[in-house]
């Protein structure tokens, strides 16, 4: 009988293996765009630490291992902001990514003053706008990243997401 993947918060002890699986899941990105600058592979043990503390970090786990994760805020607006969703190369088309935009969605929706989510990617990232746009994501802008990467930005309100959660 095989292990089942859990998801839950991350704690402080699995920071190094969130950075080592954000490097390896975002190595198909970079490479996409011809790009190994893009935020995810730059990003400092201390300031993934600080995120930790700060946002709503969660992680699939497949026993010890952790095989995928996802970052969430809410801002001044009531505006969810959901980040580096990424799930283990090897873990990739069975679903987890969904899962994990679905906790995401949960927690912060949870938290109460969350009116939509919002959430970005790359502009060539096709199977990652096919996963936000079942989700229920409609594109509302764009804009370049720092890196130079131009990006989608996508959003669905909150309520839409309450619906999706009790439908699937």
């Amino acid at each position: 009988m095989g292990m089942s993947v859990t998801i839950s918060a991350a704690v402080a002890e699995d920071t190094e293996q969130i950075l080592k699986l954000q490097y390896l899941a975002f190595q198909r990105e970079a490479e996409l765009y011809g790009n190994y600058r893009i935020q995810p592979l730059t990003q400092t043990l201390d300031s993934l630490k600080a995120e930790l503390e700060s946002d709503t970090v969660l992680v699939a786990r497949l026993g010890d291992e952790v095989v995928g994760t996802v970052r969430g805020s809410i801002d001044e607006d009531g505006t969810g902001k959901i980040a580096k969703l990424c799930v283990h190369p090897r873990m990739q088309g069975h679903g987890l990514g969904a899962r994990l935009l679905r906790a995401v969605e949960e927690a912060l929706a949870g938290r109460g003053e969350t009116t939509r989510f919002r959430l970005h990617t790359g502009h060539k990232s096709e199977s990652n706008l096919r996963l936000y746009r079942k989700a229920g994501y409609v594109q509302v802008g764009g804009r370049t990243a720092s890196d130079g990467v131009r990006l989608v930005i996508l959003e669905k309100e909150a309520a839409e997401a309450a619906d999706f959660a009790v439908s699937a």
